[in-house]
């Protein structure tokens, strides 16, 4: 089993930015609320206390995600990708054959994914059936409701033309 995660060179530095944040400023203000709590006197019934003792693990557990997450990166950087060809790490732009809609996808490992902003897996239906086509290949992507027939109209980096 490959335990590498694949993120963009963004999506790294995004979550090392993120991991230093929890650790250097979250971690300590949730340790003064429960030193606060614990001044008030009788833990058993002082909702302070829980609230902070539950919001600490829920840091503890995001912290634990991001260092795994950080450890097991394996980092796409979009520069040095071949931009003929779908792949991770690059954007896409499309063409809705039916429909005409145009649209635009950053293909990211899973771990990344976020489709409201943009970035669809690799994995995914329409990141999968995408992957290693070129410019104005088709591509047809099965979906519960049929299949969606898309164009390729441009391949590139996060800014066009690099």
């Amino acid at each position: 089993m490959n335990d590498e995660i694949l993120l963009t060179k963004e999506g790294y530095e995004a979550d090392v930015a993120e991991l230093e944040e929890l650790i250097s400023v979250k971690r300590p203000e949730i340790a003064e609320r429960i030193k606060e709590a614990i001044a008030y006197g009788d833990i058993s019934e002082n909702s302070e206390y829980d609230s902070a003792k539950n919001e600490q693990a829920d840091l503890e557990h995001r912290i634990e995600k991001l260092e795994n997450r950080i450890r097991k990166a394996k980092i796409i950087d979009d520069e040095e990708l071949s931009k003929d060809k779908v792949g991770l790490g690059l954007t896409v732009k499309l063409k809705n054959l039916t429909t005409g809609e145009l649209m635009e996808f950053k293909i990211v490992g899973t771990a990344e994914a976020d489709p409201l902003a943009g970035k669809i897996s690799n994995e995914s239906l329409v990141g999968a059936a995408l992957i290693g086509k070129k410019k104005k290949d088709k591509a047809e992507i099965q979906t519960p409701d049929g299949s969606v027939f898309y164009e390729v109209l441009d391949i590139y980096s996060k800014e066009k033309g690099k």
